[in-house]
């Protein structure tokens, strides 16, 4: 039997990197198995191209030029971790994917939808998640709970662009209502728990069944 293929997406600070692990930590109890990865990033080569992409001294770096970055290390993370683990039977629980390309890249960056529906083609053939979790933050929010960490170069970025971003989200969100479920970021940690559970829940209760969980 096939695995699934589950993505985790919302502005930074939306809390879904640590309900992402809350989930995993609930497949190991179930005895499901499952990977943990995120993009940019999941490969060794992919996440040098992270490094790369999140560096301060990399500010003035063309949308075009970050689009490229993260569908190549994108395509190398679908070969080599996240097609492979679901060809197996694994639950693939990722941290970000093609949605936040459509964000940052297009909504933040201005690149049109066009060229990334291209790029995406061309990496990917539109790989699609399973199931996508967004965690729904204001910018403003997101902003404030991101201050006094350690910046990254696009942590460092404007509320005007974050604003752009969110608004992409809700583009995405729009356009393929069966695929997302909307977590409301603001309600506390196991609230938020709870809702992730229930948004999961008919894809995971097969595999618990199956496990004998």
């Amino acid at each position: 039997m096939a695995g699934l293929f589950i993505t985790f997406e919302g502005l930074d600070g939306s809390g879904k990197s640590t309900q992402l692990e809350r989930v995993a930590s609930n497949l190991e109890r179930r005895g499901i198995d499952h990977i943990v990865t995120r993009e940019p990033g999941g490969t060794p080569f992919a996440d040098l191209l992270r490094e790369l992409f999140l560096r301060r001294e990399a500010a003035q770096v063309d949308g075009v030029v970050e689009l490229m970055l993260v569908f190549a290390s994108r395509r190398q993370h679908l070969i080599e971790v996240i097609e492979p683990a679901v060809a197996a039977g694994a639950v693939v629980l990722c941290d970000r994917f093609t949605d936040s390309t459509y964000a940052y890249q297009g909504g933040g960056r201005g690149v049109s939808r066009g060229v990334i529906a291209e790029a995406d083609r061309l990496a990917t053939s539109c790989r699609a998640p399973d199931r996508t979790l967004f965690f729904e933050l204001s910018p403003e929010e997101a902003q404030r709970r991101r201050r006094g960490g350690a910046a990254d170069r696009i942590d460092r970025e404007s509320l005007a662009f974050y604003r752009q971003v969110h608004e992409a989200y809700d583009r995405r969100i729009a356009a393929e209502p069966e695929r997302f479920r909307v977590i409301d970021a603001t309600a506390s940690i196991d609230d938020v728990a709870r809702a992730v559970e229930a948004a999961l829940g008919d894809l995971l209760r097969p595999l618990s069944q199956a496990a004998g969980a």
